[in-house]
């Protein structure tokens, strides 16, 4: 089985067990937010967990149903970034727009405390 390379922006089906305490886990979506010099050439991926369980924070971003090609109003928890090895991902389910990832970037800033 050949391991994928995932593109920042897009978002993936992706194992995130075992997860422990507060953590995400279980199969979900997640959205790819290294760069795509990294996605190339590493065996890890630098993720966002994706949920449907929504609450607004400064560190998330409201995905509205059929962005980024899910099924439900989602939203993307950047106080939940993780290191995954490309293995963990199973199936790319879309790509979210140059405004979405803006927003990301925002609340990345915000969640680390950068820039």
């Amino acid at each position: 089985m050949s391991v994928p390379t995932p593109r920042r922006g897009e978002v993936w089906m992706a194992n995130f067990s075992p997860g422990r305490g507060s953590e995400q886990r279980g199969i979900r979506p997640a959205l790819v937010i290294q760069n795509d010099v990294g996605n190339q050439h590493g065996a890890t991926t630098i993720v966002a967990a994706i949920t449907s369980t929504i609450k607004i924070y400064p560190v998330t971003v409201l995905l509205k149903k059929g962005e980024g090609n899910l099924l439900h109003a989602s939203m993307v928890n950047l106080a939940q970034i993780l290191t995954l090895d490309k293995s963990r991902l199973q199936r790319r389910v879309g790509v979210l727009s140059s405004r979405l990832m803006e927003k990301v970037d925002a609340a990345i800033k915000v969640s680390l405390d950068v820039g």
